[in-house]
């Protein structure tokens, strides 16, 4: 018999379910979306409208500054934009906002709602703009539930003009009221913009935008002003400015100066006075000048008069008022005579100068100019008679002072009271202190030490001045040295080198720091003083100045970075079971086994995770010794049918009819059959890793995990996102 029936092949087809978690919207923006609208968001909050401040119609070349906002919505301070723009360029991103080639713009972060930025119109023959908007409003619960958006679409046309757009050329930053580019400023200086505004249609400048940028961004209060106050400058900043020409109909390109200006402040002259402050910029000797005479207060004899710097003959007059500024005995000269008024007996009489005879008649015009009652000397003495107290002697002929002594011979020929003078020294010896000491004749403060050799003529208790600094020997407390009198404290430093002139116990502060060198931990470091816990780190730099075995704090979280398992996480600092997982962010911080647990049912994901294999394991092996015995007794059946059908006789095939109910053609499973096949080896799990952590701005700790998932921590286990 030929065999025609062969058994057909059974396959089984095994079906596959993909979970995929749903997406937060992104804390940065995305670009290029606002025609489809927030799509990663359910628009499931309270409803609300999209506004901007886009124009109808434009002019070529024109900025414009727009501002997106919304009405509507919780208002809560999370939200979020996307704009994008088929003509003109968006730039000079506001705060919270980024731009992409010029043509799409979005949000930096989702604390706000409310965005600005500057459109500039593209240029002439452009024809219409086509805008698209999106504006998002979260309602805060870090998923994509329950929040609401809107999308608006704008379209501007463009306002068409014949006319030539104008240009701006040379365009600079100078001082306030200079014409030259300059590259530094003081703080304290205004600055003015200049440009060169050209139109080959003769159109005047009307309406040109400028723009002022502090490093590298646009400072929109001093848009259009060409002048920028000091009051807008600091130090350490820099400033550019830009022109958009316009002529009132079109705007021409935009034109950014030239030079960059740089706010500066410095001491040229090193002296601990700032340029600006510093009168004597250039004169480390000087920094004051109170009378504003152009004279320094160091150098200037008379710091608060402007009309006087110097005092060559030291007698309290400047030089400028002092007729005589190099002798200290005269000041003036009333007369003009060439005599000062202190040696001139006629000091308003240009004539005279001298009245020798002393009777009020100068010498000049005195016939006799020492003696003005006298025309005749009998004696041929060259003295009247009328005034020769002794006319018949040539010898004599005065005795001024009625002492019956001759002024020849009268030592003191004018002062009834001398006549001698043993120690030829001018003063009698009635009258002199020491009338044998030809150097002394007073002692005005009866120390018996003449005035001449007292360098304290009028001061008892004084005598002698060893370094001339105008402090008596007695007093001083450095006799020999001029540049110390005092020593308040008794430490054996004066009080002028002494910088703690009342402290005994410090002389020398070597930082500056006003703290002694004795009691400064730190004496060459004005910015330290103490060391609390002696790490050899001052308490200023010192995170934790009373402990010696911490001194960083590099994440800020109150633990050391040595005793920080976690130096730079300001959310860990502890490790308990050594997984390099912090106990904060660790759902099982004893176990080094487990870190999380998803579903929170108190087993860690990594024995859940075997248990669930080991389940699935002991599941799957069950189907399939099923699926065997199903089988085994299917294939039987239809053997048994194709026999019956298909058998020969007498050459030819007979279709016999089988009964299938009979005993014989019940079938039982074959004991074969039924014996269970070797179980399917388990699903091998992938231990996923975290492959980047951190905290964004509202202070969330994010992860992303190696098979593309989010994590974030929400204080008390970690949330698939």
């Amino acid at each position: 018999m030929k065999t025609v029936a062969r058994l057909l092949c059974i396959a089984l087809v095994a079906v596959m379910i993909a979970s995929v978690p749903s997406i937060d919207g992104k804390m940065n923006g995305i670009h290029n979306q606002a025609g489809q609208g927030c799509t990663c968001h359910y628009n499931t909050g309270t409803s609300i409208t999209a506004n901007h401040d886009f124009p109808s119609s434009y002019n070529a070349g024109q900025v414009y500054n727009i501002n997106i906002t919304h009405t509507g919505g919780t208002q809560a301070s999370v939200g979020g934009f996307n704009v994008v723009v088929d003509k003109g360029t968006i730039q000079n991103a506001g705060t919270g906002v980024k731009i992409q080639s010029g043509t799409s713009a979005t949000h930096t972060g989702s604390g706000q709602l409310g965005w600005a930025f500057d459109w500039q119109a593209p240029t002439t023959g452009s024809g219409t703009v086509n805008v698209d908007i999106a504006v998002l409003q979260g309602n805060g619960n870090n998923g994509n539930s329950g929040d609401a958006w809107d999308s608006a679409s704008a379209t501007i046309s463009e306002i068409v003009v014949q006319n030539a757009a104008p240009t701006a050329s040379n365009v600079f930053i100078s001082l306030t009221g200079q014409t030259s580019a300059i590259t530094q400023a003081y703080y304290d200086e205004a600055l003015d913009g200049n440009y060169d505004f050209a139109d080959t249609d003769g159109d005047s400048d009307s309406g040109s935008e400028i723009r002022w940028r502090k490093n590298g961004g646009v400072v929109f209060a001093h848009n259009n002003n060409l002048a920028l106050p000091s009051s807008a400058t600091a130090i350490g900043e820099t400033w550019t400015m830009s022109v958009t020409p316009s002529d009132g109909v079109d705007y021409g390109s935009v034109v950014t100066s030239s030079n960059t200006v740089e706010i500066i402040d410095y001491d040229a002259d090193n002296d601990g006075y700032g340029d600006q402050s510093d009168a004597f910029p250039n004169d480390p000797n000087e920094h004051a000048d109170s009378d504003s005479d152009g004279v320094g207060d160091n150098a200037d004899a008379f710091p608060n008069d402007p009309a006087e710097t110097l005092d060559s003959d030291g007698d309290g007059t400047g030089d400028n008022a002092d007729e005589f500024p190099n002798d200290a005995a005269e000041t003036t000269d009333s007369d003009s005579d060439g005599v000062g008024d202190n040696a001139d007996a006629f000091p308003n009489n240009p004539a005279e100068t001298a009245d020798s005879d002393d009777d009020g008649v100068g010498d000049n015009s005195d016939w006799a100019p020492n003696d003005p009652a006298e025309s005749a000397d009998s004696d041929d003495d060259g003295v009247g008679n009328n005034a020769d107290a002794f006319p018949n002697d040539a010898s004599e002929t005065l005795d001024s002072d009625n002492d019956n002594v001759g002024d020849n011979a009268d030592a003191f020929p004018n002062d009834p009271t001398e006549t001698m003078d043993s120690d030829n020294d001018n003063v009698g010896d009635n009258a002199d202190a020491f009338p044998n000491d030809p150097t002394e004749t007073l002692d005005a403060d009866g120390d018996n030490v003449g005035d001449n050799a007292d360098a304290f003529p009028n001061d008892p208790t004084e005598q002698a001045d060893n370094d001339s600094d105008g402090v008596g020997n007695n007093a001083d407390a450095f006799p020999d040295d001029s540049t110390e009198q005092a020593d308040n404290d008794s430490d054996g430093v004066g009080n002028n080198a002494d910088i703690f002139p009342d402290d005994s116990s410090e002389t020398v502060d070597s930082d500056g720091d006003g703290t002694g060198d004795n009691a400064d931990a730190f004496p060459n470091d004005d910015a330290e003083t103490l060391d609390s816990d002696g790490d050899g780190l001052g308490d200023n730099a010192d995170a934790f100045p009373n402990d010696a075995t911490e001194t960083l704090d590099a994440d800020d979280d109150g633990y050391g970075d040595n005793s920080d398992a976690f130096p730079n996480d300001v959310f860990e600092w502890l490790d308990s079971d050594n997984d390099t997982v912090g106990d904060n962010a660790d759902a099982f911080p004893n176990n080094a086994d487990e870190t999380m647990d998803t579903d929170n049912d108190g087993m860690g994901d990594n024995e859940q995770e075997r248990v669930e294999a080991k389940i699935a394991d002991e599941e799957a092996a069950a189907a399939q010794q099923r699926t065997l015995i199903g089988g085994g007794i299917g294939l039987i059946v239809i053997a048994g049918v194709v026999v019956a059908l298909m058998r020969r006789r007498g050459g030819e095939d007979v279709l016999e009819t089988k009964d299938f109910t009979s005993p014989l053609m019940q079938m039982e499973p074959s004991p074969a059959v039924a014996q269970p096949m070797a179980a399917v080896a388990p699903v091998q799990t992938v231990e996923l890793t975290v492959e980047n952590q951190w905290t964004d701005e509202q202070g969330h700790t994010w992860r992303l995990m190696s098979d593309g998932s989010n994590l974030w921590w929400n204080g008390s286990d970690w949330q698939q996102v």
